[in-house]
């Protein structure tokens, strides 16, 4: 297994800053401080930490408090930039016997793999996160370690948290237990993505969006994807690591794309520009379905199972006739996850566009960088001719209106409508 940081493309400066904290916090343990005093302190208002005095003794670099350990992290940056790849990565090298995350150890190799005790990992399926999982979470939080290193929590997409929950999760960060740590994921650090009052207690790692060339030596040396394939599409997924490995392996990824990208060839009128908003919408719809009804097939069976569905006893009858609460329970987790997988494909759709509307903003003004998608360019400069700067900047932002729009909860139809009638009038 190779190191736990290594599939953090591009960020070197947030490896090494979560290393000097791992030898910090592994530092305080060695020491014991965790029994004699707390072991870590809240980060003051300014999002440093001060470390332990046990870690200045054996860490070099500890007497900047900004190389310390604290009790509460931020990783933000943009979609693909890895904030949930680097909030495991750290807590496997909190969990780390030999170093600060070798990748061989059982600490590394179970948390990697999801099968830690001590570390706890939520990964929201719906639209948001509810205070009453954010507060079974923080209750079991505070357990003692089993392990005997550090409570984990890792919060993937905190932006999704209610008032409600993010309330519940401030009061277990201004009072931590001595070996808890909670590493929050979101896009940026601005109060419509975590409250401000969580912010001022955390230490913030910021991620940058890695380099089209990063993410192609990436594909190439660990999945086996030929250069000039991995190449294509690190410039097509603008950065994001997990779609450049989805357009370089999955056929129906690359025609999804195609499909998308030929939209601006479809805009010749107000009937054209509804036909491609409904032909965009039902693609994104069709690709949710599939990605979350065989997991929904399992649950349903599994819960009817649990509930004593297809039993032959005296019982069996009634217990499912009381199990429609649940039964409707799960139905509606189901639906809000459905939800969300249809926002996250339409908005690959939508990032894609905005791709081809920039590569026309380029090209209008002979900036000189490459294309996002290499493979229309063409098309691109003929509307950068036809649109000049300012149309294409005007369709480009009209794109990201939309994206805007569906994320405050506009439906949509409506709002994919208003965007291909801003796109195909200019």
């Amino acid at each position: 297994m190779p190191d736990v940081f290594a599939d953090l493309v591009g960020q070197d400066e947030a490896v090494a800053e979560l290393r000097r904290a791992a030898g910090a916090a592994a530092a305080v343990l060695r020491a014991g401080a965790a029994d004699r005093s707390p072991a870590l302190v809240p980060a003051g208002p300014a999002g440093t930490a001060e470390a332990a005095p046990e870690a200045c003794d054996t860490e070099p670099g500890a007497l900047d408090p900004s190389t310390g350990m604290t009790h509460a992290w931020i990783f933000t940056g943009p979609p693909g930039s890895g904030r949930s790849v680097a909030a495991r990565a750290f807590a496997a090298a909190l969990q780390c016997t030999y170093g600060t995350g070798c990748g061989e150890c059982p600490g590394c190799h179970t948390t990697m793999g999801g099968t830690n005790a001590d570390v706890r990992m939520v990964v929201p399926e719906g639209l948001s996160i509810g205070v009453g999982e954010m507060r079974a979470l923080v209750l079991r939080a505070a357990s003692t370690p089993s392990g005997g290193r550090w409570q984990v929590v890792v919060i993937e997409d905190a932006d999704r948290l209610t008032e409600a929950a993010g309330n519940a999760l401030l009061k277990a960060i201004e009072e931590p237990p001595p070996r808890t740590v909670f590493l929050l994921c979101a896009p940026s650090t601005h109060p419509d993505d975590i409250s401000v009052t969580i912010r001022s207690r955390c230490r913030v790692v910021p991620l940058r969006q890695p380099p089209a060339a990063a993410v192609a030596e990436v594909l190439v040396r660990r999945d086996g994807i030929a250069p000039d394939v991995a190449q294509w599409a690190a410039a097509a997924a603008q950065g994001h690591v997990g779609r450049a490995r989805r357009l370089a392996r999955d056929p129906e990824a690359r025609k999804r794309r195609e499909a998308v990208l030929a939209v601006p060839r479809r805009l010749t009128g107000v009937g054209a520009a509804f036909d491609a908003a409904s032909a965009l919408i039902e693609a994104a719809e069709a690709e949710a379905e599939a990605s979350v009804s065989e997991a929904d097939a399992t649950e349903r069976a599994a819960l009817e199972t649990a509930l004593g569905a297809g039993g032959t006893g005296r019982g069996a009858a009634g217990a499912m006739r009381g199990a429609a609460g649940q039964l409707k329970e799960l139905e509606k987790r189901q639906k809000s996850r459905a939800t969300r997988a249809q926002r996250d494909a339409l908005d690959r759709a939508l990032v894609d566009l905005a791709g081809f509307y920039r590569d026309a903003l380029t090209m209008a003004l002979r900036a000189p960088v490459d294309p996002v998608h290499t493979d229309t360019a063409a098309l691109a400069g003929a509307g950068a001719q036809k649109w000049d700067a300012e149309g294409s900047l005007r369709r480009l932002e009209a794109v990201l209106a939309c994206r805007a729009a569906i994320e405050a909860n506009v439906k949509p139809r409506i709002a994919v409508e208003a965007m291909m009638l801003a796109l195909w009038k200019g």
